[in-house]
């Protein structure tokens, strides 16, 4: 007598959702901080390069309506304080700086920390303004937002460039440049000008030096308010390659949330699937390490 034998039933198989093991947290992690990694270096490339001089464009075009209505009126500062006496304001517009030789035409602003020299070149603050009898000193970048003092190099002895002030315009010339250990130039006579306008050199964005062009007032002196700021009590960073000190506390938040949302997008990918992830997590990583990368290079070297 033949007994059958019953088969086995068959299994459904399994759902795609069902195959997706969750990766153990040490995996998660690793992942997590490479992919944090990946959007900061390349939120780091694409600000540098390409949005910092779009900022920096911005910024010049804002100051240029400012400074333009307030030589227009004759509000313009002349000092290191404005009207009622009180010290300009980090970033206000003081002057135009013009070298036609190196198709150079900046707006230029009070201070020169990392943050005021991202919207341009700055003056700083315990000098006189340029036009006004003593030694005026600008510092611009050399790469960075624009690099707007990138080509100083290309000038010679002998080139000619202007600024605008409230007081007037003033042309100067230019006497030479000056790098380390080079020597000082001849100093000014009594109630005449001078103007040093000072970046970094060597390779962009790896600064090994600084360069100097030292320049004479070629026309009249205009009158010199007294010194308010007085020589060498400026912060460290407004000193050339000055850098800001104290916690980025702006930087520490958007890179924890950075690193949150990259551990998130590793452990979407594998739940949900990879096109869901890039459609969800890509903008929202894109834009974090934008951010981020936004407050690592007000972390720069001013001059950079």
């Amino acid at each position: 007598m033949t007994v059958a034998v019953p088969t086995p039933l068959s299994r459904p198989a399994p759902s795609a959702v069902a195959r997706k093991v969750a990766l153990p947290a040490g995996p998660q992690l690793a992942r997590g901080a490479l992919l944090t990694l990946a959007a900061l270096l390349l939120g780091l490339t694409a600000q540098i390069l390409l949005i910092s001089p779009l900022q920096h464009r911005a910024a010049q075009q804002r100051a240029f309506d400012e400074l333009r209505e307030q030589l227009a009126l004759g509000t313009a500062p002349v000092a290191q304080t404005d009207r009622n006496g009180h010290l300009l304001a980090p970033g206000t517009p003081v002057a135009i700086l013009t070298i036609p030789h190196l198709h150079v035409h900046q707006v230029v602003l009070e201070g020169t920390d990392p943050r005021v020299l991202t919207d341009g070149p700055g003056h700083r603050r315990d000098t006189p303004l340029p036009g006004q009898a003593g030694t005026s000193v600008l510092m611009g970048r050399a790469a960075a937002y624009g690099g707007p003092f990138g080509d100083l190099g290309s000038l010679r002895p002998g080139d000619t460039f202007t600024v605008t002030t409230g007081q007037g315009k003033a042309s100067y010339r230019v006497l030479d440049l000056r790098r380390a250990g080079d020597p000082l130039p001849a100093p000014i006579a009594a109630g005449k000008g001078r103007l040093v306008l000072l970046t970094a050199t060597g390779t962009p964005y790896l600064p090994s030096g600084l360069l100097r062009v030292d320049a004479d007032l070629t026309s009249a002196t205009d009158p010199t308010p007294p010194a308010t700021i007085q020589t060498g009590t400026l912060p460290t960073s407004e000193e050339p390659m000055g850098a800001l000190s104290g916690i980025p506390w702006p930087m520490v938040m958007w890179l924890q949330a950075l690193a949150l949302v990259s551990i998130a997008a590793v452990w979407a990918w594998h739940r949900w699937g990879r096109h869901q992830t890039w459609i969800v997590f890509a903008p929202v990583v894109a834009f974090l390490g934008l951010r981020v990368a936004g407050q690592v290079t007000e972390l720069l070297p001013n001059l950079m």
